[in-house]
């Protein structure tokens, strides 16, 4: 026979760790490398992406 294994269950709290703030509105944005250049406004844009759930942003600067 062989041997027997037990899985635990993840906790709530480690499952959804770092999602909750995002759910709330409350990102952790940081600013990409890359810079792109509005041809229409003239503008510079800036994309940010949140450290916590990978959602992006584009900001004009």
């Amino acid at each position: 026979m062989g041997d027997i294994v037990k899985f635990k269950k993840t906790k709530p709290s480690v499952k959804h760790r770092g999602k909750t703030l995002c759910k709330n509105g409350l990102h952790k944005w940081v600013q990409q490398k890359s810079t792109s250049f509005d041809v229409k406004q003239g503008k510079l844009i800036t994309r940010e992406k949140c450290n916590r759930c990978g959602a992006v942003r584009t900001r004009l600067t």
